[in-house]
């Protein structure tokens, strides 16, 4: 009886470390090919004088925080003035319930800078390579939001940041 309790109990400790760690996440990658929405209005009902590409606010490229990550992200305003955080050329590792950040600061080479600096949470991250976009709220400072963060909300870890630079 005490060996079945013991393997139970060996069970749900398997399961629920699978769940918190996910680490089949480690050796599978999640691929997303997304187009910029906006990008190429409907020319049924424009005029040509009305058709506007999407304008680049402010971009960067990233760098490494705690997993290799890289590519660019660009905020876009599109034609409708709604402003777009597009990732493109992206690759990071996968994990579990990992989120695109807009970082209140400059930079974030840790995970301190970034829980220091203060965040908005742009949603969870779509996939771990390709391009994707992520909806900028209207009323956020870019001024003062001037760095991209992927961070693994689990576990409070900085993947990689790419520093935004005001495009003119």
């Amino acid at each position: 009886m005490q060996r079945k309790i013991l393997m139970i109990a060996g069970l749900v400790v398997l399961v629920g470390g699978w769940a918190a760690f996910r680490p089949e996440r480690l050796f599978v990658n999640q691929t997303v090919n997304e187009g910029l929405e906006g990008a190429k209005p409907s020319t049924a009902d424009v005029t040509m004088a009305s058709v506007t590409s999407p304008m680049a606010l402010a971009a960067g490229r990233f760098h490494k925080g705690a997993h290799e990550t890289s590519g660019a992200a660009t905020v876009f305003r599109l034609a409708d003035g709604k402003r777009v955080l597009r990732l493109t050329g992206f690759a990071t590792s996968n994990g579990p319930d990992v989120h695109v950040y807009l970082v209140n600061a400059a930079d974030a080479t840790d995970n301190d800078a970034v829980k220091k600096a203060g965040f908005v949470d742009l949603g969870s991250l779509k996939g771990n390579v390709g391009d994707q976009n992520y909806d900028v709220p209207a009323d956020l400072d870019l001024v003062s939001h001037r760095a991209v963060t992927i961070w693994c909300a689990r576990f409070g870890v900085n993947f990689g940041t790419a520093p935004l630079i005001p495009q003119s």
